[in-house]
């Protein structure tokens, strides 16, 4: 593995680091290791073909049916 050194960073970043580490639960560097892999090495988006099986199967055709409705035509007629 390769070592990274970040130089020259503002003080209420390096803070703002140490604080969330604590929340977390784990050191500056884990915290920064972590930060770096979200923004970098992002999972692979889902095709729409997966997004659209992931929609549930509820409810009948009949439920969804358009109604027609003319009282809207009659107000910018």
């Amino acid at each position: 593995m390769a070592n990274l050194i970040v130089r020259n960073i503002d003080d209420a970043i390096v803070k703002a680091l140490k604080q969330r580490a604590s929340r977390n639960g784990v050191s500056a560097e884990a915290e920064h290791r972590k930060i770096l892999e979200q923004v970098l090495i992002q999972p692979a988006k889902k095709s729409f073909a997966e997004v659209l099986g992931l929609i549930p199967n509820v409810g009948e055709d009949a439920d969804f049916e358009r109604v027609q409705d003319d009282t809207v035509r009659d107000v910018f007629a």
